[in-house]
C-alpha cells in the first residue's frame, strides 16, 4: 500500500464511526424539501431495495414492460404519496413495503416472463403502497409535502438507470448474475419482514 492510503483507511474509519443525529424515516438535508425526498430514498433501504427490485424484473422482461414499469411506479407513487399525505392514516401496512422486496426479489430470481401489462400493473401497485407508507410519515413528521415530489424524482431515475442497464445486457451469464440478486433481495425481504413482525 502507498503511504497516502495508509493515512486515508484510517481518516476513512474514524469519520465513518462518529456519531450523527438519527432522524426517524425522514431525512433532513438542509437543501429544501425536494432534495430531502431524493435523499430519503437513498437511505430508506425498504424503498430504495423495492424499486431496484422491481427495475430488475422489468429489465429482464424486455424494454416494453421497462418503459410501462417506469411510469407506472412513478405515477403509483406520486398518487400513493399525495393520498397518505391528504389521508393522514396509514392505511397501507407497514410490512407491505417487506413483502415488495420478497415479491419481486423471487420474480426476478425465477426470471418470470411477464406481459408488460402485468409488470405495469405490480409498478403501479409497488408504487402506491410505498408512496402511500412515505406521505403518511412525511404528514406525521409534520414535513412539507413537496419532499413526494423529490422521492418520485429519484424513483423515476433510479428506474430508469436500472431497468436501461438490465435491457441492455446480452450475455447469457448476465442474466444469472441479475438473477442471483433477485435472490438477494428476496432474502433481504424476508428478514425485513421478520424484524417487522417481531418489533409489532
Amino acid at each position: 500500500m502507498t503511504r497516502r492510503a495508509w493515512l486515508v483507511v484510517p481518516i476513512a474509519t474514524i469519520v465513518a464511526l462518529l456519531p450523527a443525529p438519527a432522524e426517524a424515516h425522514l431525512v433532513t438535508t438542509g437543501l429544501g424539501p425536494i432534495y430531502d425526498g431524493v435523499t430519503h430514498l437513498v437511505c430508506s433501504a425498504e424503498d430504495l431495495v423495492a424499486v431496484i427490485a422491481l427495475a430488475l424484473l422489468a429489465g429482464l422482461n424486455g424494454p416494453i414492460a421497462g418503459r410501462r414499469a417506469l411510469f407506472g411506479v412513478t405515477a403509483g407513487w406520486l398518487l400513493g404519496g399525495a393520498a397518505g399525505l391528504a389521508a393522514g392514516a396509514p392505511v397501507v401496512p407497514s410490512p407491505a413495503a417487506a413483502v415488495s422486496m420478497i415479491l419481486f426479489g423471487a420474480l426476478t430470481a425465477a426470471s418470470a416472463r411477464l406481459s408488460p401489462a402485468i409488470v405495469a400493473a405490480g409498478a403501479v401497485a409497488l408504487g402506491i403502497g410505498h408512496g402511500w407508507l412515505n406521505g403518511f410519515a412525511i404528514r406525521e413528521a409534520a414535513r412539507d409535502g413537496l419532499a413526494v415530489t423529490g422521492i418520485v424524482a429519484a424513483v423515476f431515475t433510479l428506474t430508469a438507470l436500472v431497468t436501461a442497464f438490465v435491457t441492455s445486457l446480452k450475455a447469457p451469464w448476465t442474466r444469472v448474475a441479475i438473477r442471483v440478486l433477485g435472490s438477494w433481495i428476496a432474502a433481504i425481504g424476508l428478514l425485513t419482514l421478520g424484524w417487522a413482525l417481531r418489533s409489532a
